[in-house]
């Protein structure tokens, strides 16, 4: 609207927005429960409406997940914004007649307050422990019980100790020893005022029972006679069994696409997982003219009775602590009863609550209604129980109860330390090797966790053993989801160019012996095994290491899987096609050229299908066009500040990008002109490389038809380098310096890729008896299942897959004697085909003149010739005191400081061995990094204590300092990933809260070059004390 008024133009506009009423669906929840039991069959209904009550034709996607995550980072639906708003608007135009004018406003005195500084206090919600109310009850006081003594054995305590506290003894105390009256020592309790309990001393369901015949578990209730008898009432063998919650599953159900029925209803059932928890269940609708509804409503599981422990993710050995739970009474009257802890060997399904000293595996509560209180198991960690951890907590009052179990990793204090002896047999006959170290072992604090003896005639299975470790590798980084693709595409070749090894296979994957592990079922915790302990996934029995082989193998596993793992690389690509180590970081140019470079490797040995060469179409061309604009910078870089072109101007990253563009010759190249300069530098200064970098110019100058100077010039002058030896084969003396092409596995890898694919073209026979001799010394390298890192298995496997000598059919019958103890090939049943025997034998069985090794193969004559391989790996624990790393540039300190709120704001203190700290407190951990050489992609995994909880639980890419890095947090560690480290000191900085009350071990913080783990170095250790 415009009107005028007193020469004065007024306007207005007004704008009428119509809703698109007409496109919103009314989701309603018809058929619920808002409070439901956990593990519980549920079937709940949906209805969807339009505009005038009327029922949809819609599909529905719904989904439950535990409310809790929102706190990490909240999530909701959103209906898409398709439908704009219209709205009309007219516009009037005036004449401004009678010009411009100006106007001031005098600014008055301005008075400047001072600000006054707020102080915020970190603070936690209480604990079960803070709002636990204590009660005090009074002792017996009866004149029956005074001045007498009783002797109890030590097996009669637990049951005693309910007993006591019944009678009106604080828990707390009692379960320390600390009550009045008693006193205790290892053997026997002796209880002061006890004389009248001489037997019969109890009656159990109104029958005479000696106490030391009782389990406290089988005890629902007790109660002490005037006499001082002790009436007991034993758990009914009928009465309902105790629902044990394990599914602690974080989405409850999740179903993208549902359809009404016959009245429009839209119903779907689950399992309520049995986490006590909040859900959030969200839903969306839409139909095919574009409407759209959401809802959302709220779901809590609880139980009339419910415990809530307060369990650590991991234990470490050696630790002390309090194992706690609340129980909660959601009833409307007071309850009494009995709360047990148990604890179980999850390897072996054993109870182990000896081993943890839980000797107070009992305890009864009464809580009021309404309310909650703690109770709370001392144990002990013991050392050398390296092993997954079962606890289950039960509560029981009557005919209510309730329980949990869940798995835990306990931790060594220690380091694992792989000691290897390779074995090799140049042809059919009996030699004798030494372990020098088994032999000669004297360290008292040395535990040995195994020892190994592997053997076989048909290289290729080094290569199939060694493909479950790039895929199970635990970390994100854009070289490891890579390797995770080429180990499955290494895997499908494999299979289908060897036959023999897809019966094999097949016969595993068939085997019912070989049930699927609670820790292979268990994907959380298979992960921080892998991560922390990963000899226990190893100690599995031969049948599941075989099925578990098998199933990595199995065909449409392996398509499925290759399909993730491009889609996790699409995502990892940065828009100019390259990528970074981990994900938020900057473009790096040797992980993208290394990842082009291990798909050209795949492709030439064929392992790429024409499916897969379409898939990867555009990671392909994105990647290379990256590669090409990078070189064509270098080039045009040298141009603009006027560099001698003539003079040698190429360098690793140059020579790097012509091999991987040699396995890509076919794709157009968009730099011709920095490519022709560089390939004409590689060619005339190759001299000056070393010898990893010669055999990458020689194979680029033969894809490149100048097959003369490759085999005419460079071979021969990297022969001249090569060493030899009977028991370990050829091989080059080689330094290091931290980057991966200059570390023992890679050459060696190089060298055979080099001479390999030369002699596909000279085939000559001393050639390939050299390159025999390489594949000897690769074999004779490997550590256990894999080679040091995953970029070296990754060649290792391709430079075994490579031509050589056939040895794939060739079975040898082997016998081994390890001191008295013998491993043949004929008691082992090797498969047919296979020429492979692998033996572990448990730490305890494990003797030193198991050292003293002999070896006699024996086969038919046509093959007699034919070499094997084996190797003995002795797998040992030993304190990191004992361990001397390596000279190495890297040093890294590790201090804890207490964070404290005072008048002058917040103040760190310094925690020092044997310091007291409180639950609650906030700790600030910090790492001191100190290089005195430039270094490359590092990781620095840093432990933390049982006892403490991480605030930065988001993984994400960080800078500080000037230093780029990734910042992940585990369950039992922080990890910073490192792609650069410039020369100089670092300090590393993040908190943490104190949750569990005890003694515990901070852990150690490692710093390692994760491609060259030579370079290492460690942290000391200490110990804190945390009370309430």
């Amino acid at each position: 609207e415009v009107f005028v008024y007193q020469n004065r133009v007024y306007s207005n506009t007004y704008r009428i927005e119509v809703p698109w009423t007409n496109k919103q669906l009314d989701i309603s929840y018809a058929s619920y429960r808002d409070k439901a039991e956990p593990g519980e069959a549920e079937k709940w209904t949906v209805t969807v409406q339009g505009k005038n009550g009327e029922n949809k034709a819609a599909e529905l996607l719904t989904s439950m997940y535990d409310a809790s995550l929102d706190q990490f980072k909240p999530h909701s639906w959103s209906v898409p914004e398709i439908w704009t708003t219209i709205y009309s608007r007219s516009h009037f135009l005036w004449r401004n007649v009678f010009g411009l004018s100006d106007g001031a406003n005098e600014n008055g005195p301005h008075i400047e307050t001072a600000a006054v500084p707020t102080i915020s206090y970190d603070h936690l919600a209480a604990s079960a422990e803070e709002i636990w109310e204590r009660e005090w009850t009074k002792l017996i006081a009866d004149p029956k019980l005074s001045n007498q003594e009783r002797i109890f054995k030590q097996n009669e305590l637990n049951l005693l100790q309910n007993t006591w506290n019944r009678g009106g003894l604080m828990t707390q105390q009692m379960l320390r020893g600390r009550v009045a009256g008693v006193e205790s020592d290892a053997a026997t309790v002796r209880i002061r005022g006890m004389a009248s309990m001489s037997a019969p001393a109890a009656k159990v369901d109104k029958k005479e029972f000696n106490l030391s015949g009782m389990d406290p578990k089988n005890i629902s209730d007790l109660k002490i006679e005037p006499d001082g008898t002790i009436l007991v009432t034993t758990i009914n063998s009928n009465a309902p069994t105790v629902q044990i919650r394990k599914n602690f599953n974080e989405t409850a159900f999740f179903f993208p696409q549902l359809y009404a029925d016959s009245t429009g209803k839209y119903s779907f059932s689950f399992t309520m997982p049995e986490a006590l928890t909040q859900w959030k269940w969200m839903t969306l609708a839409h139909t095919k003219d574009l409407a759209f509804g959401t809802n959302s409503a709220l779901i809590v599981t609880q139980k009339k009775l419910m415990v809530q422990p307060n369990a650590p993710r991991f234990m470490r050995e050696g630790d002390n602590m309090e194992f706690s739970s609340r129980i909660v009474n959601l009833t409307d009257k007071e309850i009494s009863g009995q709360a047990t802890l148990e604890l179980i060997d999850a390897t072996t399904n054993t109870s182990v609550d000896g081993w943890f000293q839980n000797v107070f595996p009992a305890q009864y509560f009464t809580v009021e209604a309404g309310q909650s209180m703690a109770v709370k198991f001392p144990i002990q960690i013991p050392y050398s129980f390296n092993r997954p951890l079962t606890w289950r907590i039960v509560a029981r009052a009557g005919e209510t109860s309730d329980g949990e179990e869940n798995t835990v990793p306990v931790l060594t204090n220690r380091m694992l330390v792989t000691e290897t002896l390779p074995l090799y047999l140049p042809n059919d006959t009996t030699s004798h090797f030494s372990f020098g170290k088994l032999l000669h072992n004297t360290s008292e604090s040395l535990s040995t966790e195994s020892l190994t003896v592997e053997y076989t005639s048909n290289p290729v299975w080094y290569a199939v053993q060694a493909l479950p470790y790039l895929v199970n590798f635990p970390y994100e980084c854009a070289e490891q989801t890579f390797n995770r693709f080429y180990a499955n595409t290494l895997a499908s070749f494999i299979i289908n160019k060897h036959p023999k090894l897809k019966q094999v296979f097949e016969l595993w994957r068939a085997d019912s012996t070989a049930l699927v592990s609670n820790l292979q079922k268990n994907e959380e915790l298979k992960q921080i095994l892998l991560q922390e302990t990963p000899w226990v996934m190893e100690a599995e029995s031969e049948a599941q290491r075989k099925k578990n082989l098998a199933l990595l193998f199995d065909l449409a596993r392996l398509s499925s899987q290759s399909e993730v793992f491009i889609q996790k690389l699409e995502q990892q690509q940065l828009p100019d096609g390259s990528f970074s180590w981990f994900r938020g970081g900057l473009a790096d140019r040797y992980i993208t050229n290394y990842i082009l470079t291990g798909i050209g490797k795949l492709k030439r040995i064929g392992a790429i299908t024409p499916d897969l060469t379409l898939r990867l179409r555009n990671v392909l061309a994105k990647a290379i066009r990256f590669m090409d604009g990078q070189i064509a910078s270098d080039y045009n870089r040298l141009v603009k500040n006027k560099a001698d072109l003539a003079k040698q101007q190429i360098g690793s990253a140059q020579i790097d990008y012509l091999y991987m563009r040699s396995f890509f010759r076919d794709l157009a190249q968009s730099s011709q002109t920095a490519y022709d300069y560089y390939y004409k530098q590689a060619r005339q200064f190759w001299i000056n490389q070393n010898s990893y970098y010669k055999a990458q110019i020689g194979l680029i100058c033969f894809r490149n038809k100048d097959e003369q100077f490759a085999t005419a010039t460079i071979m021969p002058a990297l022969l001249e380098n090569t060493s030899t030896d009977s028991k370990m084969g050829m091989y080059w003396k080689s330094s290091y310096t931290g980057w991966w092409y200059q570390s023992p596995i890679e050459h060696q890898s190089m060298m055979i890729a080099f001479f390999s694919e030369l002699n596909q073209s000279i085939n000559s026979p001393s050639l390939l008896r050299a390159i025999n001799a390489m594949k000897t010394w690769l074999l004779l390298n490997k550590q256990t299942n894999n080679w040091r890192t995953t970029i070296a298995t990754a060649d290792a496997c391709y430079a075994l897959l490579l031509n050589g000598s056939d040895w794939l059919s060739n079975e040898k019958n082997v016998i081994i004697q390890l001191g008295n103890y013998t491993v043949s090939s004929s008691q082992e049943k090797t498969e047919a085909g296979t020429g492979y025997l692998k033996k572990r034998i448990e730490g305890r069985s494990v003797t030193p003149a198991m050292g003293n090794i002999t070896v006699t193969t024996s086969s038919n004559s046509k093959i007699a010739s034919s070499p094997s391989w084996g190797s003995v790996y002795w797998q040992y624990f030993e304190d990191l005191d004992k361990i001397t790393p390596a000279a190495s540039p890297l040093s890294i300190v590790k201090n804890l400081f207490v964070e404290k709120n005072t008048d002058k704001g917040k103040l760190l203190e310094a925690v020092h061995e044997g310091d007291e700290l409180k639950t609650g407190d906030k700790i600030v951990v910090r790492l001191e990094l100190r290089s005195d050489r430039d270094m490359d992609y590092l990781h620095l995994k840093d432990m933390r204590a049982a006892s403490m909880e991480p605030v930065n639980v988001l993984s994400g890419y960080k800078w500080q300092g000037g230093l780029g890095y990734y910042e992940s947090t585990r369950d039992a560690s922080t990890n910073f990933f490192i792609s650069h480290l410039p020369k100089g000191t670092y300090v590393f900085e993040y908190p943490l809260f104190i949750t569990h009350t005890g003694i515990f071990s901070v852990g150690i913080a490692n710093i390692q070059c994760m491609y060259a783990p030579e370079f290492s170095s460690h942290s000391g250790g200490t110990r804190i004390r945390v009370s309430k």
